[in-house]
């Protein structure tokens, strides 16, 4: 039996055909469409993406039926695209919002469907809910269509809709460098003597860094840079354990650093020049860093509640506000838009940036760290050190538990129920259940867990001034949740 479509904390994602289903697809479109007229927006239309997964390309031309069937006009993306290139293009083309079909770091085995709103972020909770309460009355309807369609759904066949100028082609890459490039000086970097290897992942990434950086003397290689939809050998999502093949050839060529980019290209992952993976913390405050030290930029920090520490110490040196969010960038990004913040950022390894759309974007960021390193003359490994100069070692795990629907009501009274006064020999000094359950303590060190807003998880995560001791706070966790 199929799950119901619920969206989590980055649009709605389902196993292909079993709960990922045209018609479910088409629901999704249709319940859009239903809320852009509920608001006036249809007019101003709707840009609709998809990454390199299987059938990506049929589920956006099937969204786009629905909306031109709504008599919404439709720019689509001709070939697969990064979800922060189509994020990009929903305020370049003054569209009211934007679909991405894609299940980001997901297996192959699943899709997903994102909504974005008009300024390309996200959309928030309040707009995703009327999105969900739009599904629920499409569903259920008790009268289906004569084409096996709930009543209400609407669709106009993609040929006539290209005939009607419903539908048109949109390659939104050229005005995405174009934008890019007022933020990073990319001519000069490649000017650069620097080697870098780039793993695509076989996702919609593919070619993007190579395009930037072309015609220079920056060396590039990519590997996984062909679309293959079963993402072979891998599952992409750019952490150390997915990454063995970009470490090791950085090694054997003696490149100076490894850029990784997931499924939809929202989050980057990144390898020192020795292979070692940086975590997502430690490239996340080096970001803050680069902005903060070498461009002498000032702003706001939005950082969720699983983000490092190391980012309130950097607050607390340059003297800018931090502020901390639920897991999610639908919550960093209003929150970046409120202060115009200077980067918001996320455990998962997405950062936004000031003056650019509102939403992760892994080429960027890769770019910005490219720069750190041409800027700096330093290596990878030595702007972490750099980074630990001035706030300290720090050092992160997390641990996953895949759990059912009865066990995570099981695992969540036994938290509800208790309230340590210790942890792993230290004292709480404060605890809160603002996404999960995370207790501070004394040592400093902060220990969380929470359940996955997009697949049947329930993480553990910790961060210590060593790594025995972030170890052993996640076994901790696991005891306190019964795991």
């Amino acid at each position: 039996m199929a799950s119901p479509i619920k969206f989590g904390t980055d649009g709605w994602r389902g196993t292909i055909a079993e709960d990922f289903t045209f018609d479910n697809v088409r629901i999704c479109a249709q319940a859009v469409a239903d809320y852009l007229k509920q608001d006036a927006l249809d007019g101003r239309g709707l840009v609709i993406g998809y990454d390199t997964r299987f059938a990506s390309e049929d589920f956006a031309a099937a969204a786009a039926e629905v909306m031109a069937g709504n008599g919404i006009r439709v720019p689509l993306c001709v070939k697969p695209a990064p979800t922060p290139v189509v994020s990009f293009a929903v305020p370049a083309t003054n569209a009211a919002g934007g679909i991405v079909i894609t299940a980001s770091h997901n297996p192959g085995s699943w899709n997903g469907f994102k909504y974005k709103s008009q300024d390309g972020a996200s959309a928030p909770g309040e707009i995703i809910s009327r999105i969900e309460e739009n599904i629920a009355s499409l569903t259920r309807s008790s009268s289906p269509a004569q084409d096996g369609q709930p009543e209400g759904v609407k669709r106009l066949a993609l040929d006539r809709a290209l005939e009607k100028g419903l539908v048109e082609r949109l390659d939104p890459s050229p005005g995405y460098f174009e934008h890019i490039g007022r933020f990073v000086d990319v001519a000069k970097l490649r000017r650069q003597e620097l080697r870098v290897v780039v793993d695509s992942m076989y996702g919609a990434g593919i070619g993007y860094f190579r395009t930037a950086l072309q015609n220079g003397s920056l060396e590039i290689t990519e590997i996984n840079g062909e679309p293959n939809p079963s993402f072979p050998g891998i599952q992409p999502e750019p952490i150390a354990r997915n990454l063995t093949g970009l470490s090791r050839l950085i090694v054997e060529q003696r490149a100076d650093v490894g850029l990784a980019t997931d499924g939809d290209a929202d989050r980057i992952g990144i390898v020192d020049e020795n292979g070692r993976f940086l975590n997502q913390h430690q490239v996340f405050a080096l970001l803050c860093l680069y902005l903060l030290e070498v461009r002498g930029e000032r702003g706001a920090i939005i950082k969720t509640l699983t983000s490092t520490t190391m980012l309130s110490r950097l607050g607390q040196i340059y003297d800018v506000p931090v502020h901390e969010t639920a897991v999610g960038f639908k919550y960093v990004a209003p929150v970046m838009m409120e202060k115009n913040a200077l980067i918001g950022g996320e455990e998962s390894g997405g950062y936004g940036f000031r003056g650019h759309v509102p939403e992760r974007d892994a080429i960027l960021a890769g770019l910005y760290f490219l720069d750190f390193m041409a800027e700096t003359g330093k290596t990878p490994s030595q702007l972490l050190e750099h980074l630990y100069s001035k706030v300290g070692p720090h050092y992160y795990d997390r641990t996953d538990f895949h759990i059912s629907a009865a066990r995570r009501e099981e695992v969540l009274r036994r938290l509800d129920s208790v309230s340590p006064d210790t942890i792993a020999g230290s004292k709480v000094v404060r605890a809160d259940t603002i996404d999960g359950f995370r207790y501070v303590l004394a040592d400093e060190s902060w220990l969380l867990i929470r359940f996955s807003g997009t697949e049947p998880l329930v993480r553990v995560y910790s961060e210590a001034e060593d790594l025995e001791r972030a170890r052993e706070l996640l076994t901790a966790g696991k005891e306190l949740a019964g795991l």
